[in-house]
């Protein structure tokens, strides 16, 4: 096996699978040898002929930059010598593209245990969650779920609480948000009863936050304002156990896949991403997709340079429209705030290999695999369509974990060529793309995508990780994140404090 690798015919470029050294040689299928000009690290790319300075860079078979001088055949290319070929605000035409046919998946694999909610949804885990409007009782609401985990964790699937610094001294869209986001936290069906609390003197008081929350979900919630009781500690105990009362009621059974939402995300990708656990996911969310499931993608600013693909898998020129104005929206975004919008890969992207956005961008959105796009959602909104959705939501992990949880997400798939211990509300599956890295930090680490450059085929290795996702969904295993007890949320932020 070759310790580079080639990913389409046209590309002017291939990825080295080690570390190179100067000197060494590379004989390409055609026989063509030639020796490497430069040393070139894992996951950084090789040019395989020479490139005129202003020529367009294959990868992935699409333009991932223009040379910015001269390039010849051997030489390591990054970010001395190609830069991003995107700039302003662009103009898009639907030209929708012919649907890809997609594999069921096994019949043993077409169903999970779950929990069913009374309005139809479905639950993987039946926790209690506690929501507090305001940053400022973070510390009270943390007390409270560690003595609700020893008191009611053998009853239920256990009690968490995510802390945030908002809800005081926010202001119109920007409360809205923080509104709209709590709020869809409140109804997922995960948890099986949610506790909020207030403070009482914060903007986001608890008698309007509880009109954010739709009807149909406010029997599984109770609310508490601390200003106004004596004990805090002891009021949320008591209303906790009516709510553990409630949910152990629930019990799993067989649920079909039409059921279950999976979130696609990638964090820290480097330069193996948009080769093994992008594609991987992708296959993955294709499989639930068909089976009548649910898949959603977010990381709008990681969409630049590649967001015409998706735009032509939309179901029709309504959802175009809404992913032109989505995409539109977040560089618009960027430019109120004076930064230059294509101002992308992070510094673990470049270490990793990747060079521009475009290349970034060509390697996320390989997460939202083959399928047509439903349905586009707005920040803090959540999916009522089956299907590929995408929400609204940049590409910093915390927050956009957060969205796609707030978004129904059951369980999220986040793939990462850097490593990161990080847990959102929901079940956080960390992939590998490489075998060093899964072996490295097997304590952060669920599944390796590695596996493809090592002989598995994808056929093999999206089984192995479908199967895991439907263990993880009936409750037989726990993400490394959940076992540690990992879980945290961010809340996206546009607007001033007071």
């Amino acid at each position: 096996m070759n310790d580079w690798i080639a990913i389409q015919p046209q590309d002017d470029v291939i990825i080295a699978l080690r570390d190179y050294v100067k000197g060494e040689q590379i004989v390409l299928p055609d026989g063509v040898a030639f020796a490497l000009l430069h040393d070139v690290p894992k996951g950084h790319k090789i040019a395989v002929h020479d490139l005129a300075q202003g020529a367009d860079v294959m990868k992935y078979g699409f333009s991932i930059g223009i040379a910015q001088e001269p390039i010849m055949q051997g030489s390591w290319i990054h970010s001395h010598n190609l830069k991003t070929g995107l700039h302003g605000l662009l103009e898009y035409e639907y030209q929708p593209g012919q649907k890809a046919p997609m594999d069921m998946p096994p019949e043993h694999l077409r169903s999970f245990d779950g929990y069913l909610r009374p309005n139809g949804e479905a639950g993987i885990r039946n926790e209690i969650w506690i929501v507090n409007t305001v940053g400022c009782i973070n510390k009270v609401c943390e007390a409270l779920a560690r003595m609700g985990q020893a008191q009611f964790g053998s009853r239920i699937d256990g009690v968490y609480h995510f802390p945030h610094p908002f809800g005081c001294s926010q202001l119109g869209d920007d409360l809205k948000y923080t509104q709209q986001l709590l709020a869809s936290l409140v109804e997922h069906p995960n948890a099986g009863g949610v506790l909020v609390i207030g403070l009482g003197c914060e903007n986001n008081q608890v008698d309007q936050f509880r009109e954010c929350i739709a009807s149909e979900y406010r029997e599984k919630v109770r609310f508490l304002k601390a200003q106004e009781t004596e004990d805090e500690l002891e009021e949320g105990l008591r209303l906790m156990e009516e709510l553990v009362e409630m949910a152990e009621q629930e019990q799993r059974q067989p649920l079909p896949l039409s059921k279950l939402k999976i979130g696609l995300k990638c964090g820290g990708s480097d330069g193996l991403s948009g080769i093994t656990a992008n594609p991987l996911v992708g296959s993955v969310a294709d499989l639930l997709v068909a089976a009548g499931g649910t898949a959603i993608l977010t990381e709008v600013p990681e969409m630049f340079g590649a967001e015409t693909i998706l735009m032509n898998r939309a179901a029709d020129e309504h959802v175009f429209n809404d992913l032109v104005d989505l995409v539109n929206g977040f560089k618009q975004y960027f430019v109120n705030h004076g930064q230059n919008i294509y101002e992308n890969p992070s510094p673990g992207n470049k270490a990793g290999g990747i060079t521009t956005l475009e290349e970034k961008s060509l390697g996320c959105t390989q997460k939202g695999g083959r399928s047509s796009v439903v349905d586009v959602l707005r920040y803090g909104k959540r999916v009522t369509k089956t299907g590929l959705n995408i929400v609204e939501a940049p590409g910093n992990d915390l927050v956009s974990v957060t969205a796609l949880s707030a978004a129904g997400a059951h369980i999220v798939l986040f793939t990462t060529g850097r490593g990161t211990p990080f847990g959102g509300p929901v079940p956080t599956l960390k992939i590998a793309t490489q075998s060093d890295l899964a072996k490295r930090k097997k304590h952060w680490i669920d599944f390796n995508a590695g596996q493809l450059l090592e002989g598995q085929s994808m056929d093999e290795v999206k089984l192995q990780l479908f199967t895991q996702i439907i263990d993880i969904a009936s409750g037989r295993a726990n993400t490394l994140s959940e076992q540690h007890g990992f879980r945290e949320i961010a809340i996206f932020k546009d607007g001033v404090i007071l």
